[in-house]
């Protein structure tokens, strides 16, 4: 099996050590100097090391990127921008392979090793999106690690035939299939969590629902997704992503549901965008709601912000919830990272024995520092390979 030494490099800013990797996994951790040769060295310089980053919540097949310039246009709200981009995207070539493999690429290039991703299926490109994204995927020999959401960005019930994609999708091996604000979108959130989790359950795959709806529309929706997910005994397999009107509420009912999700076994995802409510992440914690983070759509027809730097959210994350000590700080970074294991079926990520070896190496003094100035990947191994050299791309 080939091997790889990353020699003297800091976990998490602390004691410098020596990293043995065989076979794409991590297989020794030693102090500093202490390891054999193995085929291939890298001298980390005392490189501080952290795991690789877990992009919970991405559009990779959207993107624009590598494009020239698309102007921002349509209706700023969600159906609007539904509508644009259905009006817009065969333009620009969207969904395609190359599109796809540009996000992947630039997720390397700043230490992202693994993603779900949510992957548009509807009435037009069907289930062409997913496929572009895989092959995108083998095309950086699984260099990141793809997880595939089925999104129904165009509605569910109000667009009859999508169902039966999403189901085609999870016999295909979509990990999960997604919704959209059944309240606002479909007008009809119980005919569309019914319809889902009827798919889910058979299937045998997990649900990702993204909630826009604000208030006690937006609860509503939270307390009908927790009673299906205990009903189906999907408890770990359900998400909610974006979920803004959780941060909205009265403290007495914030802390009533988040117990109710956190009973149910359900996650959330947040891409802390900042006009949004910080959430109860100190109260979802101690229920045990997970919380992963996200890039959402990088440079594509609903907005032309992004750059697949997952770090940069973690630190607007921070910002918006207000952090300052250095266990706070520390924990954004641990929510970009070991923490979004959960999100990619991952038992075990991390700088550990046994972990698969994705391990980015900054320069810095410790994960606060890494926080607050978002330094260059000066390498980033994926699976055991180089991919990123003193922040370059290799692949």
């Amino acid at each position: 099996m080939t091997s790889l030494l990353l020699a003297d490099v800091r976990p998490w800013g602390g004691d410098a050590v020596d990293v043995t990797i065989v076979g794409g996994v991590i297989s020794d951790l030693s102090p500093a100097g202490t390891s054999t040769e193995s085929e291939q060295r890298v001298d980390g310089r005392g490189l501080l090391a952290l795991p690789g980053f877990v992009n919970a919540h991405a559009h990779v097949d959207k993107s624009w990127w590598g494009q020239p310039w698309v102007s921002y246009g349509g209706q700023p709200t969600t159906q609007g921008r539904i509508a644009h981009e259905r009006a817009e995207r065969d333009k620009y070539g969207i969904p395609s392979v190359d599109g796809a493999k540009a996000v992947l690429r630039e997720f390397l290039r700043h230490g992202t090793t693994a993603t779900r991703t949510h992957v548009d299926v509807d009435l037009g490109v069907e289930l062409r999106g997913i496929a572009n994204v895989l092959e995108a995927a083998a095309a950086l020999d699984g260099a990141v690690d793809v997880e595939i959401v089925a999104f129904p960005q165009d509605g569910v019930l109000r667009r009859p035939g999508v169902l039966d994609l999403l189901d085609k999708a999870a016999a295909e091996g979509a990990t999960s299939i997604g919704g959209l604000d059944p309240a606002t979108i479909d007008r009809d959130p119980v005919g569309q969590l019914d319809a889902l989790f009827e798919i889910a359950h058979r299937r045998e795959v997990g649900i990702d629902i993204h909630l826009h709806d604000r208030g006690d529309l937006g609860a509503f929706q939270y307390e009908l997704i927790a009673e299906r997910t205990a009903q189906a005994g999907l408890q770990g397999k359900v998400n909610v992503s974006h979920g803004f009107a959780l941060g909205e509420l009265p403290p007495a009912r914030r802390t009533e549901l988040v117990d109710q999700l956190g009973a149910a076994g359900i996650s959330w995802t947040t891409v802390a965008p900042p006009t949004s409510a910080p959430l109860p992440f100190r109260e979802m914690r101690a229920a045990g709601v997970p919380i992963g983070l996200g890039t959402d759509g990088i440079r594509d027809l609903w907005s032309p912000y992004g750059d697949g730097d997952l770090l940069q959210i973690a630190r607007g994350f921070a910002r918006l919830h207000g952090l300052r000590t250095d266990e706070d700080l520390t924990y954004a970074v641990e929510l970009a990272t070991t923490y979004g294991a959960s999100f990619v079926h991952r038992e075990n990520h991390g700088l550990t024995v046994g972990a698969r070896a994705d391990i980015v190496l900054l320069d810095a003094e410790n994960a606060p520092d890494v926080l607050v100035r978002a330094p260059r990947r000066e390498y980033v191994i994926a699976g055991g390979q180089v991919v990123v050299r003193d922040g370059e791309l290799q692949v």
